[in-house]
């Protein structure tokens, strides 16, 4: 045990993405979703009001990682804050999920024995994920842009960091939501409210949005730094798809009016916000933001110079933003962009024993990059784990399927792997000195995989994997002296191509995979040819065969 001065926890157990983030002395020690360890898709399955579920998993682990115990907490953050909520009329959950927020500092202390329930505080939901991205991100002055589904009573804040300190310059009430909007949509097309925007996003990509000028008198800017979102009558222009059976032209054409819509209104937003502030910089949280094409948009066509989105930009990333709010408080600030891989980690010696308790034969190359550049170039496919796992949604090759961009069958074939839709597009990752030459149309370095890029003409037929239907792709820069990094260069150095399929670590319905045991289950199950467990290797038995 170690003795510390200001340690904060933070929390997000309200809406879903349940999760805990430790910030000691101003340095974030580790934050994870509670999904990681209870394998619960979004921390929310089987049934809606799980979302509330306290990350106790994750909490702990958070405070092993620090040696830390609960009684040595100088804080908790809880990001919501039920005196300010107003129930909405047409959520029943509603009031049960205030009041448990209400209780939530008394359910902490029996969770984590040894914590003085005086010491958890109410962080404002935007609050936090505005935190999650002022005080997180690489700039300690610069304009702020959070929109989500909702908060306690409104759906987005902007202002600005000062040195750290937040001014908050204009709210949007409830029930007007971009966040709640889209989550509407989502569900009116078959797919899971709250979880599967990201399907929609894909979709639009397909379509023509010929339903703009109707899907603007529902959701548009309203030039004063909010806007006007109400969820219309979806069946004026499609029926209501079931996601089970193909989707019509009409399905694509009203996601690509409604994505439209929201890229305006943000882009309303945020041109009003850098005339406010003057600001040359913006940093951005919230579920919303996590829409890379809107992300985009703004980068594009705001006056903002540069742009900077959290990587857990969704509800978990307010537990980060709820325990660097109070050490902000007590004087304690984090220094620079804090990256995302903030997980649970293995050592080597640890991930050999894994190995080695599930009788799985490995080898411990000293040229890993070049075997699995190999794979690669033939046409495997590779589970990647490697490193302290990432938080937030998006895999930034810690635990990461990869494969050859140039294989026109690979989509379907990563697609089926995974049990997703065939319209799914998966991602490049790309060398970061290389990036310019074949991505352009949005920032460079963009190792975060929040905005997306067009695709250069002459480079579409070369790496179609990963090539959007829209001739985009969503693009995450890495360095060279990295795991993957080298992987990458040793896949250039074979096929004269330094851009590499990057999709996450999971099957459908399931969460990321997190530790070694989740990683052997799934290479146990589905057909992937080699596992990277850090710096060892395994192959499957038919690949063992065709090397003898």
């Amino acid at each position: 045990m170690t003795t510390s001065t200001g340690a904060f926890l933070g929390i997000n157990a309200v809406f879903h993405d349940s999760a805990a983030a430790l910030v000691v002395d101003g340095r974030v020690v580790a934050a994870a979703e509670e999904e990681r360890f209870s394998r619960r898709k979004h921390a929310k399955d089987p049934v809606p009001f799980s979302a509330w579920e306290l990350p106790v998993l994750s909490a702990r682990w958070c405070l092993a990682e620090a040696g830390l115990e609960p009684s040595e907490l100088d804080g908790v953050g809880y990001s919501f804050d039920p005196a300010l909520a107003v129930p909405r009329p047409d959520d029943p959950f509603d009031p049960m999920r205030i009041d448990y927020a209400r209780r939530a500092p008394g359910f902490l202390a029996e969770a984590l024995p040894g914590l003085d329930e005086q010491r958890v505080r109410f962080v404002e939901h935007h609050v936090a994920h505005a935190a999650s991205a002022g005080l997180a991100g690489p700039w300690r002055d610069a304009a702020v842009l959070v929109a989500d589904g909702r908060g306690e009573r409104h759906s987005h804040l902007v202002g600005r960091y000062t040195d750290g300190e937040l001014e908050i310059l204009a709210r949007q009430e409830l029930p007007d939501s971009l966040g709640l909007v889209y989550e509407s949509l989502t569900a009116h097309l078959g797919f899971r409210r709250s979880s599967d925007e990201f399907k929609v996003m894909a979709l639009a990509s397909y379509g023509e949005p010929r339903f703009l000028p109707e899907v603007r008198e529902a959701v548009h800017g309203t030039g004063d730094g909010g806007f006007h979102a109400r969820v219309p009558d979806w069946n004026r222009w499609a029926s209501s798809w079931d996601a089970l059976g193909a989707w019509a032209p009409e399905h694509a054409d009203l996601a690509a009016s409604v994505q439209a819509a929201l890229e305006e209104s943000l882009l309303d937003v945020a041109t009003w916000l850098h005339e406010r502030t003057g600001e040359r910089r913006l940093v951005m949280a919230g579920g919303t933001l996590l829409n890379c094409v809107a992300n985009s948009r703004i980068w594009r066509e705001s006056p903002f110079e540069e742009i900077w989105v959290q990587p857990a930009a969704g509800d978990s990333g307010t537990a980060l933003g709820s325990a660097l709010a109070l050490a902000r408080e007590r004087g304690r600030t984090a220094d620079g962009d804090l990256g995302a891989t903030l997980g649970r980690g293995w050592s080597d010696a640890e991930l050999a024993d894994a190995l080695r308790t599930a009788h799985i034969p490995f080898t411990t190359p000293d040229d890993l990059a070049d075997q699995v550049a190999d794979v690669l170039a033939a046409d495997g496919v590779v589970a990647w784990f490697d490193g302290r796992s990432e938080f937030g949604p998006r895999a930034l090759g810690h635990r990461s399927l990869i494969a050859d961009p140039r294989g026109d069958g690979n989509l379907d074939r990563l697609n089926a792997i995974k049990g997703r839709e065939r319209f799914r597009p998966v991602a490049p990752m790309v060398l970061d000195d290389r990036a310019r030459e074949i991505f352009t149309g949005g920032p460079l370095p963009s190792p975060y995989m929040l905005f997306v890029h067009d695709v250069a003409p002459h480079w579409r037929e070369r790496i179609p994997t990963v090539t959007h239907v829209d001739g985009t792709a969503r693009v995450q820069t890495v360095e060279r002296d990295t795991p993957v990094g080298a992987l990458l260069k040793a896949f250039d150095e074979r096929t004269g191509v330094p851009v590499v399929v990057n999709t996450s670590l999971n099957t459908a319905g399931r969460p990321m995979v997190d530790d070694p045991r989740d990683a052997l289950e799934l290479f146990g199950s589905a057909p992937v040819d080699v596992l990277v467990l850090g710096p060892h290797l395994v192959r499957r038995a038919h690949v063992f065969e065709e090397d003898r």
